[in-house]
């Protein structure tokens, strides 16, 4: 038995790795290992083939290997995460592959090319001596920051299917570029404080006018204590049925979740009501502890009544409609974003121009930004950014 068939016998045991065996650069290696010793046209294109998935990401086989285990989502580790007991029989399996994928990270492509027997040109990757086995145990001992799986990657998602989908440009958001609404923020920021302590957290409901910065502060939140094991999960109110399962298997994940629906109301007879309701008392406070819903809405009350729903032969109208108007009584922390009154629009004006570095006279900026406020339809943050964006790129204000 040669070596190489050791490296693609070391690859076929794999257990707790075993999703490696996936890996488009080690599919194309364990292709190359296959191939037939004498077939030099094939061994070289296996050898392209797998370069040319391990370039997307790196030139060093070493690091290839160990960003893989240190991001993979395996039974071991979602054990270790749950603080569940480990049984010896797989603390040896760990052991052992950790061994093999370490020795295999020290794989050459000068042996690699001398099984391959082509004298011509053929490019090359790095190798490094690294302990895999020591890596790896220093981030399972910073798993509840940094995650695993996909949530080691990212820090942002959306849902599809009931499946969580991974944002991989989101909104780059930061509260240090957010002016006005101090006080709304600081009860937001304890809130979700509390949550990455593990101490009690509430759900929060965002509400009021449009373009007061509701979302962007949640989002800027996100961004901020993703290093801290924060993350969010933004859903569609459709989706909402789809939530409970994903809820349920995010349980057991050291991380702590933001469940974000955006721009949320009912109508009277939405069937999508007690999809949150649900969410909603299963979450304060958490069975699990480590999720809480922040939502925003125009609408206090989130529920839209209209006349006719005042008609019809509902005997206990007054009941139905006090469970529909109560919805957001559910949530433990309201926090009201009203429209900002002049000098508070002014004052994000002037800090916007700064962090844009617009260098007008104050008196002109203002003057200029007010009618832009009255052209768009009102004062809102979201209104002075678009102003200052305007000026920025020399369109008139």
């Amino acid at each position: 038995m040669n070596y190489m068939d050791e490296y693609q016998i070391g690859l076929n045991k794999l257990v707790i790795f075993r999703n490696l065996l996936q890996d488009p650069a080690i599919e194309k290696l364990m292709a190359l290992f296959n191939a037939k010793e004498k077939d030099t046209p094939a061994l070289v294109g296996h050898y392209a083939a797998f370069l040319q998935e391990l370039y997307k990401r790196t030139d060093c086989l070493t690091d290839y290997l160990l960003s893989f285990i240190l991001e993979d989502e395996n039974l071991y580790v979602r054990m270790r995460a749950a603080g569940r007991d480990i049984p010896p029989a797989f603390l040896a399996c760990l052991k052992d592959e950790l061994n093999f994928l370490e020795l295999l990270g020290r794989l050459t492509s000068e042996e690699l090319r001398t099984r391959i027997g082509y004298n011509g040109f053929l490019p090359s990757y790095r190798t490094t001596r690294l302990d895999f086995s020591s890596l790896y145990e220093e981030r399972l001992s910073t798993i509840q920051e940094k995650g695993y799986g996909i949530f080691a990657k990212y820090h942002v998602f959306t849902v599809s299917d009931g499946q969580l989908v991974p944002v991989r440009y989101p909104d780059a958001q930061k509260l240090s570029e957010l002016t006005g609404y101090e006080k709304e923020r600081a009860r937001l920021l304890a809130n979700t404080e509390a949550l990455l302590s593990g101490k009690p957290a509430n759900n929060a409901l965002l509400y009021g006018d449009a373009g007061t910065g509701k979302s962007s502060t949640v989002k800027a939140i996100a961004n901020e204590y993703k290093d801290r094991g924060l993350r969010l999960i933004e859903v569609k109110k459709n989706q909402l049925y789809q939530i409970p399962e994903l809820v349920d298997s995010l349980s057991d994940n050291p991380l702590k979740f933001i469940l974000f629906i955006d721009d949320l109301s009912f109508s009277s007879n939405d069937n999508d009501f007690s999809a949150l309701k649900a969410i909603l008392e299963g979450s304060v406070g958490g069975h699990s502890g480590n999720l809480v819903v922040y939502a925003t809405s125009n609408r206090r009350h989130l529920v839209k009544e209209v006349m006719s729903d005042r008609e019809g032969d509902d005997i206990h109208y007054f009941d139905t409609m006090q469970e529909l108007m109560s919805l957001s009584a559910r949530f433990g922390l309201t926090i009201t974003f009203s429209r900002p009154e002049k000098e508070l629009y002014l004052d994000i004006v002037k800090a916007l121009a700064q962090q844009y570095e617009i260098d007008m006279p104050e008196e002109e900026l203002f003057t200029r930004a007010e009618a832009h406020a009255i052209r768009s339809g009102g004062r809102s943050p979201r209104t002075a950014k678009q102003f200052i964006e305007m000026v920025k790129s020399g369109v008139t204000g």
